[in-house]
């Protein structure tokens, strides 16, 4: 039996709702957010038209192993939220919702991750993996903060 696990973040980015979900929607933007720590590397031949079916091929390094993933877009309505699902990869389940939501001049974001680990265990998520989705997310803040108050 294997345990779900979620992940949250929220923030506001100082945007304007067309422009943030035109980034989010570009799968290129998704290496700009990654840490260089994954060596993440989109396989899918970019400029890609993100849609609802679509299949996106990634490779990256975790806890130092080469692994592939493959997500698919399983819900796509723009400009407030989309979902990617893993098909293929190193979690038993990862499930993404991304939603923006204007607020007057600028763009509220939530994150939520539904996860699995292949390794039921509260002990090897709080130890490893649910700090390593911390540190991930943690760094694509960072990143969305830089490029949107640049760009603003």
């Amino acid at each position: 039996m294997s345990i779900e696990y979620n992940f949250e973040m929220e923030m506001i980015i100082p945007a304007k709702l067309d422009k943030v979900f035109s980034f989010f929607s570009a799968a290129e933007n998704l290496q700009i957010l990654t840490p260089p720590w994954l060596h993440f590397l989109i396989l899918t031949p970019t400029p890609l038209k993100i849609k609802k079916g679509r299949i996106i091929d990634y490779k990256l390094r975790l806890y130092g192993w080469p692994f592939r993933w493959q997500t698919e877009i399983t819900q796509w309505d723009p400009p407030h939220q989309f979902i990617d699902e893993q098909v293929r990869g190193p979690y038993r389940k990862w499930r993404h919702l991304h939603y923006f939501e204007l607020r007057g001049n600028q763009t509220y974001m939530r994150d939520l991750v539904t996860y699995e680990i292949p390794v039921f265990s509260n002990f090897v998520n709080k130890l490893f993996v649910r700090k390593n989705v911390e540190h991930i997310f943690n760094y694509r803040r960072k990143r969305i903060n830089e490029i949107f108050k640049r760009s603003s």
